[in-house]
């Protein structure tokens, strides 16, 4: 029986991801930091502890065969520059070290289309843009970029390894937690929405890309998992419509938001809290990219779920959890 190590286990992706390895005959091992898991998945060994402890991370990758690593901190506020650096770029360097130090063992790293550099203007990304360090980017897509760099130092060194850079991955998890909210967003019927356009791919299909790619051996390169390209508002529309809720009729103009990121920086500065939109989600949100899944669908043969498929289930699923919640 394959044995697997996966960071980040109570994570959207992680959750899932331990499922599909349980169904393909895993034994698996699941590091989680501070959020323990919230649901029993049997056959799953969970170890609390830091990717930041190389000496524990280079325990459990000696006793496995392959090294998912999930685990990541997201936030595009400047504050968290420091604690960004340590848990995506430090972390990642220890997980890379602990791999090259077992003959033979393989790594995927989960790292985001963040990490791949975009120009403005530019319809289509793919794999081969290369990062432009004279072009404003936020801290957080800083950071995945820089951990990338780590994993590509050890595929230099030897080490088997396949990096995958997910869109917004949609998933029934955590209301409060990763893009989940953007669902309580529509649940809660806001009024107002944003202008500009996002990529999205069902977490269903990031895991299952994911477990392909270790299989058929994809060493040495990464690949974009990005299902589908739409508007803030359609997307709203789409998942208020599935919860009957009201949708969101309210568009905030491109130069109100260029007021509030700047408010929202002020209030930081001032504050210590973490601003609600920043500068790089604002632009960001107002610019039309779609991230090419041409590469994984040659290599795999592979076709993404329809977005619709994928919005009734996560709601379907996060509305049954909030009628039992409140039971």
């Amino acid at each position: 029986m394959k044995k697997a190590l996966v960071t980040g286990g109570s994570g959207l992706i992680g959750q899932f991801l331990l499922q599909q390895l349980r169904k393909d005959g895993y034994e698996v091992t699941a590091l989680y930091r501070n959020t323990p898991p919230i649901q029993h998945i049997s056959g799953v060994k969970w170890i609390e502890g830091d990717i930041l402890d190389p000496l524990l991370l280079q325990s459990l990758v000696k006793e496995v065969d392959e090294v998912y690593h999930c685990a990541g901190f997201v936030s595009y506020s400047p504050q968290d520059a420091s604690l960004l650096q340590q848990i995506n770029v430090e972390g990642t360097a220890n997980v890379v070290d602990a791999c090259l130090q077992v003959p033979d063992v393989k790594l995927c790293h989960v790292s985001s289309i963040a990490a791949i550099n975009r120009k403005k203007g530019d319809a289509v990304i793919t794999e081969d843009a290369k990062w432009d360090p004279n072009e404003e980017r936020s801290v957080y897509a800083f950071s995945k970029y820089s951990a990338e760099v780590e994993v590509w130092r050890g595929i230099s060194e030897g080490l088997k390894a396949v990096i995958v850079n997910p869109s917004i991955v949609l998933g029934p998890a955590d209301w409060k937690r990763s893009s989940t909210q953007l669902f309580k967003y529509a649940w809660d019927e806001h009024a107002f929405y944003t202008e500009g356009y996002a990529n999205f791919v069902d977490v269903r299909d990031v895991v299952h890309a994911m477990t392909l790619l270790m299989q058929d051996g994809y060493w040495g390169n990464r690949f974009i998992l990005n299902a589908h390209q739409i508007t803030y508002h359609d997307f709203f529309q789409r998942a208020a419509s599935c919860f009957d809720k009201k949708p969101p009729t309210i568009k905030v103009s491109n130069w109100l938001t260029e007021i509030i990121w700047r408010a929202e920086a002020l209030r930081g500065k001032l504050t210590g809290a973490r601003p609600l939109i920043t500068k790089d989600t604002a632009r960001v949100a107002k610019e039309k990219h779609f991230y090419s899944n041409a590469k994984i669908k040659e290599a795999l043969g592979y076709e993404f779920r329809p977005l619709e498929e994928t919005l009734d289930w996560c709601c379907q699923t996060l509305k049954k959890e909030r009628q039992r919640a409140s039971a």
